[in-house]
């Protein structure tokens, strides 16, 4: 959960009049959203505030996948309430919205519960936050903007992104249709749908000329990718990669996050073919049993994900593994849970997240039978962590002694400390590299932490020839 600020600017030299304020939960896209959404209030005044009770405009850019994800919203919007009572107390006021995937699956629910609330918008309607805003400040109108309608919304969205350091996420895919049973992404962020290649070479082409020199793919499905080329055909995920990697600039690719089922032949290639592609990969699995996997509708098995795991490293041999992992689903037995022990070891992954399995209302899981009893589900999930936490240290001590490049990001805690990112997306800490920040720097590793590598800068005359620059 962050607080989302952007870049504050000035038109004609006049300070912006009114305050923004977004906090935003859950994945990396609501971050992209909550950037998108500032960019469409900007020609309206508005500007970022860090302080909450400064705000002219709240907006909670809200994430369904947590347990009692819409109770948490609901005791914010209280406190919300509260601060608009005291600004209109002192003669100021507080506009408040709900976005994002809980605004989309309880809309008129929100609104009912919770009438502080001006403003309700899906994921799929920010581009309407304007106009919505415009109808609420004449106290008339309909508030609620949560149909599926994602061309409509990116072709809606301002072409100037206000984002600010080396690094952003770039949205080239929304929506879900694989249907697994413990989710609720397809009712609340809807069908697949990808953005024209044309479009998000646009875009990326724009962030390289503001000093990116990274951008992350985001969708809720990434590597389904099939957005319209120029002649009309569908590109792949590998295709528009590829298209990336020649924008003067851009030197590093991620994307997340995948579906196996997805990872087709030509982005398995592309990962041994593209040096801008970088070596970190996050493949959720969800369960390690044939049978498990089956109930959760995932439409790939055990032996499929390995055999996948196998020819993806054989492409690129340093390949970091990221994954993602449900315990305790209904009916899940000891044997099965150690089944996912079993693919854990086999993977040994870098970096990974393990839930412990909750009901969603609505979704076809919450209606089975043989719930596994909390007890029985926090044992096995704090087993699975420590195995994981185990291989992520292995994984992070294994890069002492090693150079990678790193790309430097922002200040650290100390001094002229530096951080950056490897290209397995570890963090790395070096001191007197404060100068170095939006550089590729190699940096000889000296120690693997958990969650974290401390680094040092190579002597320029010891220090490896850098990569060329992309020819504009």
């Amino acid at each position: 959960m962050t607080d989302t600020l952007v870049p504050e600017t000035a038109e004609a030299g006049r300070a912006p009049q009114k305050r923004l304020f977004i906090k935003t939960y859950g994945c990396q896209m609501n971050v992209y959203d909550s950037e998108r959404m500032a960019d469409v209030l900007r020609p309206l005044g508005y500007a970022p505030t860090g302080a909450v009770e400064d705000a002219d405009f709240v907006i909670l850019n809200t994430c369904h996948i947590r347990e009692k994800a819409a109770e948490k919203i609901y005791s914010e919007l209280g406190k919300m309430r509260e601060l608009r009572d005291i600004k209109r107390e002192g003669g100021g006021d507080m506009t408040i919205a709900v976005a994002g995937c809980v605004a989309q699956a309880e809309g008129e629910e929100i609104m009912r519960r919770q009438p502080a609330v001006d403003i309700v918008v899906g994921p799929q309607a920010y581009h309407q936050l304007p106009e919505l805003l415009t109808r609420t400040a004449r106290a008339r109108g309909e508030r609620i903007g949560a149909d599926f309608a994602p061309d409509d919304k990116f072709d809606a969205l301002p072409a100037a992104r206000f984002t600010e350091g080396p690094t952003a996420f770039l949205t080239v895919q929304e929506g879900c249709d694989k249907f697994c049973t413990f989710c609720v992404v397809p009712y609340t962020r809807g069908a697949e749908w990808s953005r024209p290649m044309a479009a998000v070479l646009e875009e990326a082409r724009a962030l390289a000329d503001r000093g990116v020199r990274e951008v992350t793919l985001l969708g809720q499905n990434v590597n389904a990718y099939d957005g319209e080329r120029p002649d009309g055909k569908k590109a792949t995920l590998a295709q528009l990669a590829h298209a990336l990697a020649d924008i003067p600039g851009l030197d590093r690719i991620r994307y997340t996050t995948s579906h196996p089922n997805d990872m087709s032949d030509d982005l398995i290639a592309a990962h041994g073919e593209l040096d801008a592609l970088m070596p970190y990969l996050h493949l959720p699995v969800q369960a390690g049993s044939d049978r498990i996997l089956r109930l959760m509708n995932r439409k790939h098995g055990r032996r499929k994900y390995l055999d996948l795991i196998d020819r993806i490293r054989a492409a690129r041999p340093d390949m970091a593994m990221a994954g993602d992992f449900i315990v305790g689903f209904p009916g899940e037995t000891d044997q099965e849970f150690e089944d996912t022990l079993d693919l854990v070891r086999r993977v040994n992954y870098a970096s990974a997240f393990a839930f412990m399995y909750s009901p969603r209302p609505g979704t076809p899981a919450a209606g089975m039978g043989r719930q596994v009893e909390p007890e029985v589900s926090k044992e096995r999930l704090h087993r699975l962590i420590a195995l994981l936490t185990e291989q992520q240290a292995a994984f992070n001590e294994g890069q002492a002694g090693r150079t990678l490049d790193v790309l430097f990001d922002k200040p650290g805690r100390h001094g002229r400390q530096a951080v950056g990112r490897s290209p397995y997306l570890q963090s790395v800490h070096v001191d007197d590299a404060d100068h170095l920040i939006g550089r590729i720097v190699p940096v000889r590793i000296v120690s693997g932490q958990q969650n974290s590598l401390t680094g040092e800068l190579i002597p320029q005359e010891h220090a490896p020839a850098a990569a060329p620059e992309k020819a504009a």
